[in-house]
């Protein structure tokens, strides 16, 4: 079965998944495990920034929406885990 792509969405929901894996909020599937890499979770939100600057005015409410939220959520949970774990910015 091909999976799905060309999907914007998608596309920005699978960083999160990535995010929140190198968080530890959620277990990497291939490894069963939460392990934190915080300077893994730190690329990824920066990427979805970037993407979201790089593609501004040109997305659907809906895909602008999503992107805003998934930011907004994970840049929570990356001040969370770092506080935690004690990591300073």
């Amino acid at each position: 079965m091909p999976l799905p792509g060309g999907s914007f969405r998608l596309f920005i929901t699978r960083h999160s998944y990535q995010a929140l894996m190198s968080l530890g909020i959620i277990e990497n599937p291939m490894t069963n495990t939460k392990v934190v890499n915080i300077s893994s979770a730190k690329m990824l939100i920066e990427d979805l920034v970037m993407l979201q600057l790089k593609t501004e005015g040109n997305l659907d409410s809906d895909e602008n929406d999503h992107l805003e939220k998934l930011i907004s959520d994970l840049g929570n949970a990356y001040a969370a885990v770092t506080e935690k774990h004690g990591v300073a910015e």
